[in-house]
């Protein structure tokens, strides 16, 4: 796929990979097999008609290509973008055994953005049958959730408690991987079928549970898991230690690069990202763009980085330093509680646990790194205090204990990182589709 310069792309948040022409997009298609037994298929948490719509991309015929894909998918311009294929569609592909798979994402991608340039729209709304669903959250199990139940003639709401929907598609994902753009045009495909969007409403605050359970007939919670993690050591609260969380809200909800920004972030200085994930590499990628001298420390090598082999490419050819095999011991301040440096611990590979290298502290290896921001990206947990005085089952995680979707509240079913932690986009819409669906078995 055609691609920005590194060069080019650290001075900006444009999208970094620049999508396939048509002729790019025919080439790829007529590389598939169409496998009479396509376990690329068994790869798609969503069940995407794979080599169907890749053989229509094939043709020249996008009509049939967006219309295959979106009996599947409610978000297929985002799926392209976003989802780790490398380890599901494309990870299965038999093609990929001896060579390079087929790039089901970067086709995903073409056949939805090209539908979307000639407003080609696929999906047939049935009337309404008079059922009305309350969604809470408009993150990637709502709106798949959302988009499954509308178009069946339910009347579906969406509670969401920022001003705008998305969830971590807005306010997680640089927009140099996925533009807003894209993610305001796939809500838009939504409420122009008739979904209905409440922002800036909490629940358990603004309206409570029991209202909703009161008022409709179906609940589906998707609230996500948005409270960060922070390591335990000295230091953490100082000032110039965040939360990748905080960082990418302010980047991308608020537009905190811009020079006209009423929450800036400054712009230069040393910054060491903690963690090794999509998360962490997002930040730290956002921070070389806002003119950091921008490093990832990583406590285990940089083969277990869990973050798309892909990011990490990117990263690295951006300029991104990799402090892999370290880790923070101490947060060092100055007498106005202000970061200046990290005490740092060296690690050492040990054994295998649980078919992963695990790491030990080498005690003999503590040495200083300056530094004027710390950033932790070691994941994320629920804010079960939402759901503290309603009825619902929830573990010592704050998840809300699930059997496939279905709460112990009848009627009330939940999806995604509030039932699982902190997982990826296509793993959240499979869980809205699921409990899409139970509730369509209820109705038919």
């Amino acid at each position: 796929m055609r691609i920005q310069s590194p060069s080019e792309r650290v001075n900006n948040f444009n999208e970094v990979e620049l999508g396939y022409t048509k002729e790019d997009a025919i080439k790829e298609a007529s590389r598939c097999l169409n496998c009479k037994n396509p376990m690329c298929m068994k790869g798609c948490p969503v069940g995407i008609e794979i080599p169907k719509f890749i053989e229509a991309i094939k043709n020249d015929d996008i009509n049939l290509a967006y219309e295959i894909i979106k009996k599947s998918s409610n978000l297929p311009s985002i799926c392209g973008r976003v989802c780790p294929q490398e380890s599901q569609c494309e990870g299965k592909c038999i093609k990929g055994f001896k060579g390079d798979a087929i790039a089901i994402g970067a086709l995903e991608r073409y056949a939805a953005d090209q539908a979307r340039l000639n407003n080609i729209n696929s999906v047939v709304k049935k009337e309404s049958n008079g059922k009305k669903v309350a969604i809470i959250g408009s993150g990637p199990a709502g709106l798949s959730c959302a988009g499954e139940l509308v178009k069946e003639g339910f009347d579906v709401t969406i509670f969401e408690a920022l001003h705008k929907a998305g969830g971590v598609l807005i306010y997680g994902i640089p927009e140099f991987r996925l533009p807003k753009e894209i993610v305001d045009s796939e809500i838009k495909s939504l409420t122009d079928m008739g979904v209905k969007i409440i922002y800036d409403t909490l629940v358990g605050s603004t309206i409570t549970f029991d209202e909703l359970i009161k008022n409709f007939d179906y609940i589906f919670i998707a609230t996500g898991a948005g409270l960060p993690k922070f390591m335990e050591i000295d230091g953490v609260d100082a000032n110039g230690v965040f939360s990748a969380n905080e960082i990418l809200t302010r980047i991308n909800l608020m537009k905190s690069y811009k020079e006209n920004s009423k929450t800036p972030i400054k712009k230069n200085g040393t910054a060491y990202v903690i963690g090794g994930g999509n998360v962490a590499m997002d930040a730290v990628r956002c921070l070389k763009r806002l003119g950091f001298d921008a490093h990832i420390m990583y406590r285990r090598d940089i083969i277990d980085m869990p973050a798309r082999k892909r990011e990490i490419e990117h990263a690295m050819e951006e300029g991104i330093i990799f402090d892999t095999l370290q880790n923070p011991k101490k947060i060092i301040t100055d007498e106005f509680n202000n970061v200046i440096g990290m005490e740092v611990v060296d690690m050492e590979v040990s054994d295998v646990v649980d078919g992963r290298r695990n790491v030990i502290e080498n005690e003999n290896f503590i040495h200083f790194k300056e530094c004027d921001m710390v950033v932790m990206a070691l994941g994320t947990m629920p804010n079960s205090k939402i759901f503290k005085n309603t009825k619902l089952n929830i573990d010592d995680k704050g998840l809300i204990i699930v059997d496939d979707t279905l709460t112990n509240i009848d009627n009330v079913y939940a999806g995604g990182d509030i039932t699982t932690g902190s997982a990826t986009v296509i793993l959240a819409m499979e869980a809205g589709k699921k409990a899409a669906l139970k509730i369509l078995d209820l109705n038919n």
